[in-house]
């Protein structure tokens, strides 16, 4: 049995490219976000960072991970000023 079958017998799916880009990017933004909001000392940029870089584990949906990470990414650029 390869590795794919097997994966698919437990009932799990793995992510397309889409989401796997999508992810890193929005964690990579997350973890930029988190180290500029500790050094700058702003509570909320420093929350929405954590919240950009984990929120991909929850979210199986590549459309919906992208709608939440624009709207995080939206938080963080009302939150600059």
């Amino acid at each position: 049995m390869d590795n794919s079958s097997l994966i698919q017998s437990l009932g799990l799916t793995l992510p397309g490219p889409g989401y796997i880009f999508g992810a890193l990017a929005f964690s990579f933004i997350g973890y930029a976000a988190y180290r500029y909001g500790k050094r700058a000392g702003r509570k909320l940029t420093k929350w929405l960072g954590v919240a950009l870089m984990f929120y991909p584990y929850a979210i199986e949906q590549t459309w919906l991970l992208y709608v939440v990470g624009a709207i995080l990414c939206a938080g963080l650029f009302i939150d600059r000023g």
